[in-house]
């Protein structure tokens, strides 16, 4: 693929959607430790589910019981999932669009795409994204996936409204990476291995952007007019993605789907949490208060988990 653009370059050309990003609205004001957790998912048959995500994702079981299952890497929880048998995947509504799992280097990226060549992992996806190279996948619930490795932040950070983009993976540079790609051992996601990023499915950006942002305090770093936004902590490409493309004005899933149960936000102390919580309560949005912890709900009724990072005192 030598003759694809090099999207780093400033003369690549742009995603005809991307002329339209922009950033704009207040500072952010949400710690900039926030991180995200684990994604929870509600599954149709979890023996299908968990070997799924062991052998074509790559992650490992942590924890089974009662009708559910925790997986991650080294330890670290990643996603868990719960068992509704016969539940029917969640098209047509809000939820989620896709959790991203981020690996510490390309050459983990490479390792993961030459397993998937090997081991014929049916693919959706394969992008260039200008601050990140990302592959996509669909567990056998319909519940997007992408695993990911970001660029350098030195060639994207202050420029995500204007160069974040979608142009085709130049899996051959990325194979590069590797002796031989056709040899290569996979022991699955590499210990280093966080959720990067989650990416919602919402019935409205405006909304989305003033929850986000003007509630949680969340930096906008570009926006697609009325379909699509991104929102970090720290100056991040992004942690929270949201777009209309599948659910422009649709409701959340019915009790029982194949869907998005929460996405956890993991603040820094119990102080940054609670000025979370009256912010949201302050805007009409309270929390419910769950064995898990406290619950807020975004406008399109995606739930968020608010935990306080392990190890802190206040």
């Amino acid at each position: 693929m030598a003759d694809e653009p090099d999207p780093t370059s400033e003369t690549a050309p742009r995603d005809p959607e991307e002329l339209e990003a922009r950033a704009e609205g207040p500072e952010p004001e949400i710690s900039p430790l926030t991180t995200l957790g684990a994604v929870h998912l509600t599954v149709s048959d979890l023996d299908r589910s968990v070997s799924y995500y062991e052998t074509a994702v790559g992650l490992e079981m942590l924890q089974r019981a009662d009708g559910g299952a925790t997986l991650g890497v080294a330890a670290r929880e990643l996603l868990v999932l719960v068992e509704a048998p016969g539940a029917r995947p969640a098209a047509g509504y809000t939820g989620l669009y896709h959790f991203a799992l981020l690996v510490p280097t390309r050459a983990d990226l490479a390792r993961w795409l030459a397993h998937a060549a090997r081991d014929r992992v049916p693919l959706v996806g394969l992008s260039d994204h200008f601050v990140s190279e990302a592959i996509y996948l669909s567990d056998p619930d319909g519940h997007g996936i992408e695993i990911y490795q970001d660029r350098p932040r030195a060639t994207w950070e202050g420029r995500v409204a204007t160069r974040m983009t979608t142009l085709p993976l130049d899996v051959d540079a990325l194979l590069a990476e590797l002796g031989d790609p056709a040899s290569e051992p996979f022991a699955g996601l590499p210990a280093g291995t966080v959720m990067g990023h989650v990416h919602l499915k919402v019935a409205a950006i405006a909304p989305t952007v003033g929850f986000y942002r003007d509630v949680l305090g969340f930096g906008l770093m570009a926006q697609l007019g009325r379909q699509a936004a991104f929102l970090s902590a720290g100056g991040y490409h992004h942690h929270i993605g949201s777009n209309t493309w599948e659910s422009d004005g649709a409701k959340a899933a019915p009790s029982g789907s194949a869907a998005l149960r929460h996405v956890t936000i993991v603040l820094p102390s119990v102080d940054e949490r609670e000025r979370l919580l009256r912010a949201a309560a302050a805007a009409g949005s309270p929390p419910d208060e769950t064995a898990a912890g406290p619950m807020l709900t975004d406008p399109s009724g995606n739930r968020l988990l608010l935990a306080v990072a392990a190890g802190s005192t206040q």
